[in-house]
């Protein structure tokens, strides 16, 4: 890639940190009293290990076994580049080295070994408040961080009334962001590091902190941003939002970059290193279940025609999500519910429980297992997402809500009919039905013939679509 078209270059970039040891736990008075002796020399050495480091470079120790053991390597020899106008994901696990990556580019923090080039002017927001006094007002931290990036009073005057608006703290907005909770701090933060202009946009995952609605206007500013030719590089566990934003992605597993590619292909590869198969998440401790008041969630798995668990359906075949979960409190209306995405983080449909056995009726405490059937010949092929909720009507508050908590891949096999119609190609849209076609056809003045082709749906008394095997 031309030198002149890169927004961002990183050349085996390296990050090493001293944690903290153990403090060694005395088992009787004697070895107490040896280690009070000795402490001066001991305290000595850990003053000089502060600021010296063996010559181990991050790969003479791949499996951190070797040498100090308060040395970790946040990253090890990352490599990359990002071309102007290019939106990146960054995705991996807690401590893979994501924010390690965002804090050296925002200057931070700076790099063990390796080196960064960075070609334009960067916002960043990495944590609530990042760059924020907490003294100064809402109105006076606008104009601060403007001033950091260079900009001119009246460019910040221009925008200002702009970035009010967009964080909807107007009335706050002289008010100390002491003050603020943290949902209204990332609200006005958000909003200054997008309309500052920026030629290079860094977001951490602080979106999470904001509420649902500001969390759609983010996004949405983002894919704004990148379409205006300007760089952003996006860190997220939200593998939607991801998929949506981003043409590209990179994964990063202990510090390392494991695969770089289209968004859709990285979120699957990430998705598949998870422990398990894509398509069942249990909850064997109840401690760490998703829960509420009244509701906890125990699993979700997706299941075919044949109720098994299968991470592949065939595309002619119904496939079902199915949710166990535990009512904990009597007298709520309570109802499962499920977002359905595909891999560009379009959402495809959303399914609500329409189970005419608990419709306007109180759920007494107990084990529920509640299954939504997806007629075959619907879904498009390619990977879909399941988000998975149970929510209180009363108060309309959700119990739970687990993002990307299973997923499957929708394949067509050659037997069976067939929306193709003889199309070999790639078929596009967000969903495939089979659908009921007619033909009238004459012949020189002979009798008309019809034909018709259709997919048979087999119903419950109810309406409900079951599986025919």
């Amino acid at each position: 890639m031309n030198s002149k078209d890169l927004a961002i270059k990183v050349e085996k970039l390296s990050k090493r940190y001293r944690i903290g040891m153990k403090e060694q736990i005395h088992d009787s008075l004697f070895s107490a009293f040896v280690d009070f002796v000795k402490s001066p020399v001991t305290n000595y050495r850990k003053y000089r290990s502060l600021y010296k480091f063996d010559d181990s470079g991050p790969d003479s120790d791949p499996a951190g076994q070797k040498g100090a053991g308060d040395i970790i390597w946040a990253l090890r020899n990352v490599s990359f580049e990002v071309a102007k106008g290019e939106v990146i994901g960054i995705i991996g696990h807690n401590g893979a080295g994501k924010s390690t990556i965002l804090k050296i580019l925002s200057r931070i923090t700076s790099p063990t070994l390796g080196r960064a080039e960075i070609r334009g002017r960067i916002s960043s927001l990495l944590e609530v408040g990042t760059g924020f006094h907490q003294e100064l007002t809402g109105r006076e931290n606008v104009y601060l961080n403007g001033t950091i990036l260079g900009m001119k009073k009246r460019e910040l005057d221009a925008r200002f009334d702009r970035i009010v608006e967009f964080s909807g703290i107007g009335q706050y907005i002289d008010t100390p962001v002491k003050r603020y909770s943290s949902g209204m701090l990332v609200r006005l933060a958000f909003s200054v590091a997008a309309h500052l202009e920026p030629e290079i946009l860094i977001v951490d995952e602080v979106l999470a902190v904001g509420d649902a609605a500001f969390q759609k206007k983010c996004l949405n500013k983002m894919q704004d941003v990148g379409s205006e030719g300007r760089t952003v590089l996006f860190v997220s566990h939200n593998m939607q939002a991801v998929t949506r934003l981003c043409n590209r992605a990179i994964l990063l597993d202990a510090g390392r970059i494991v695969a770089d590619g289209p968004s859709a292909e990285i979120v699957k590869a990430y998705l598949n290193s998870e422990t398990g198969t894509l398509a069942e998440k249990i909850w064997q401790d109840p401690a760490t279940a998703p829960r509420g008041e009244v509701g906890r969630l125990k699993a979700v798995r997706i299941l075919d025609a044949n109720n098994r668990v299968s991470e592949t359906v065939d595309i002619h075949r119904p496939v079902a999500i199915d949710m166990e979960f535990e009512v904990l409190r009597p007298g709520s209306f309570l109802m499962p519910y499920h977002h359905l995405y595909n891999e560009e983080g379009i959402m495809l449909f959303s399914a609500h429980d329409t189970d005419p056995s608990w419709q306007q009726r109180p759920r007494p405490a107990g084990h529920y297992r509640s299954t939504a059937w997806i007629p075959g010949n619907l879904l498009s092929e390619g990977t879909v997402y399941v988000n998975s909720g149970l929510l209180d009507l009363d108060a309309n508050v959700p119990q739970f809500y687990e993002r990307t908590v299973v997923a499957f891949q929708v394949v067509e096999k050659t037997e069976g009919a067939s929306a193709r119609g003889g199309f070999a190609g790639n078929m596009g849209g967000i969903v495939r039905p089979l659908l009921d076609w007619t033909t009238e056809f004459s012949s020189n003045g002979s009798g008309r013939s019809k034909t018709k082709t259709g997919n048979l749906q087999i119903k419950h008394q109810d309406g409900r679509i079951r599986p025919d095997a």
